[in-house]
């Protein structure tokens, strides 16, 4: 779920295409945690971003199930 909100707040709130979304999921397909970091690696976020994608990171939590 975490990384399927991640990819809706790339494309939403910064524009990323689907496309390099996808390219940069092949790339980390050992830990998908990597994603932000393989996409700015690649050029494809510029550090503004990132520090953004970061700060969305930080504050997300998944709602608790009981």
């Amino acid at each position: 779920m975490k990384s399927t909100l991640l990819t809706s707040f790339l494309q939403s709130e910064l524009g990323i295409p689907t496309a390099w979304i996808s390219l940069a999921q092949q790339q980390g397909e050992a830990d998908p945690d990597l994603l932000p970091m393989i996409l700015w690696q690649y050029g494809m976020l510029t550090l503004s971003q990132l520090e953004r994608v970061f700060d969305w990171l930080e504050t997300f939590t998944l709602p608790c199930v009981e």
